[in-house]
């Protein structure tokens, strides 16, 4: 009686792709292999890493999550558990972690600071050696002389 009575007509295939559309569908682009520097987990790479730089970014990393944690956390406790000496205190916290931060940050800064004053490049040596290049600009027009009146 209807058409969508018999077994072959009006059913939906769901999941399945047509042989159309395996046709039209592009294939899948491979990825390219990517390098890993650290596959152990014991930081080998980090010997390139100037000592003092690793230990103030490790340091600062720590100050700086206490910071964003603690600055977070202490006003929610105050308000929403009522832990009025708690929670400022958790508040307090995370601003000297805060500021602890950024002092980590200037005296590794300052640090670096010294040391390339204290070492300068050895084409810096070459470069004071030379003659004194004037601050004329090759490249411009030559003046014109002005006129004699």
């Amino acid at each position: 009686m209807f058409s969508l009575d018999e077994d072959d007509e009006g059913e939906i295939s769901v999941g399945e792709s047509s042989d159309a559309e395996r046709e039209m569908t592009p294939d899948v682009p491979k990825a390219p292999s990517v390098k890993t520097f650290d596959d152990g987990g014991d930081f080998e790479g980090a010997s390139d890493v100037d000592q003092r730089t690793l230990r103030a970014f490790v340091v600062a990393v720590i100050y700086a999550n206490a910071a964003v944690l603690l600055v977070a956390l202490g006003p929610m406790v105050w308000y929403f558990e009522g832990w009025s000496r708690v929670g400022p205190a958790l508040f307090v916290v995370g601003l000297f972690a805060g500021v602890r931060t950024y002092q980590t940050y200037r005296s590794w800064k300052r640090s670096r600071d010294e040391k390339r004053d204290a070492d300068p490049e050895p084409d810096a040596n070459l470069r004071n050696d030379a003659a004194p290049e004037s601050d004329a600009d090759p490249d411009a027009a030559p003046e014109a002389a002005p006129p004699e009146t």
